[in-house]
């Protein structure tokens, strides 16, 4: 293929995609959770395919529509079902209780002590442990913290 058929198929591909992504709800960008990012990345390598030509164009550009209405399909799910919502999204896990590390969750989360201490103080804007009643490695992987 010549440079202006990929450019134009990059184009193509990228307003489609916009546009498909729209279909599918903004959250899919704004959430860093592993269902959301599992979407993007094979999203990402189903559409490089209608760009370099080893797939067909449309059938390659409507099995990313496919993807989009599955992960839409699962969100809508998940939302009216709070087992099926924890299987595709996980759930939160407390890695500190009235100011003490659970070190088993913080291992079993790839939390070190190091990263609690940074994230209590970017987030929680405090560096003593003990003012924290809960926190939780949340599902998108943030950690979030409740003060006593």
């Amino acid at each position: 293929m010549t440079f202006i058929q990929i450019s134009l198929r990059g184009v193509i591909v990228f307003v489609v995609t916009l546009i498909t992504i729209q279909l599918g709800h903004k959250r899919s960008l704004s959430r860093k959770t592993p269902f959301d990012a599992a979407l993007l990345v094979i999203l990402a390598a189903v559409l490089s395919r209608a760009i370099n030509g080893s797939a067909a164009f449309f059938t390659t550009l409507g099995g990313g529509l496919v993807l989009v209405l599955l992960h839409r399909l699962c969100a809508f799910l998940a939302f009216y079902s709070h087992g099926f919502g924890m299987l595709v999204k996980g759930r939160p896990d407390v890695i500190v209780r009235d100011g003490r590390r659970d070190l088993a969750m913080m291992w079993r989360n790839h939390v070190s002590t190091h990263d609690l201490d940074e994230d209590l103080r970017l987030s929680a804007h405090t560096d003593d442990l003990s003012d924290i009643r809960v926190a939780r490695v949340e599902r998108s992987g943030d950690i979030s913290f409740i003060k006593k």
